[in-house]
């Protein structure tokens, strides 16, 4: 991180208005972080379930072209879908997917 060098000192506000966000940041972090962390596993669980479409539609030996026509959706965009580079994909895409393969797609609500 680059330091900030400054031509004149801090005035007494300036300093405490900093040492009071600096103290806020230090308080906040650990609760940003493990959120960070919950958010990441709910994408890993995403990413597990669209390893499982995929070897679902190469069990069944569909190509992308395939699910094309089943879907309605867009070779490309179900490709990127696979590969990870949709990294959000709506429920409607997963359930149209899920169904293409011979699969129902479940969600389920858990305490945090």
């Amino acid at each position: 991180m680059k330091r900030i060098t400054r031509d004149r000192r801090l005035t007494p506000e300036e300093v405490a208005k900093y040492k009071a966000i600096r103290e806020q940041v230090a308080e906040e972090l650990p609760e940003l972080i493990a959120r960070h962390y919950e958010r990441m596993a709910a994408l890993d669980q995403v990413d597990e379930l669209l390893r499982k479409l995929k070897a679902a539609r190469e069990e069944k030996g569909l190509s992308l072209a395939d699910l094309t026509e089943l879907t309605g959706m867009d070779r490309s965009a179900l490709s990127k879908l696979e590969t990870g580079q949709r990294p959000n994909p709506t429920v409607e895409t997963l359930v149209r997917y899920a169904e293409a393969v011979g699969k129902r797609l479940v969600v389920s609500l858990a305490d945090a």
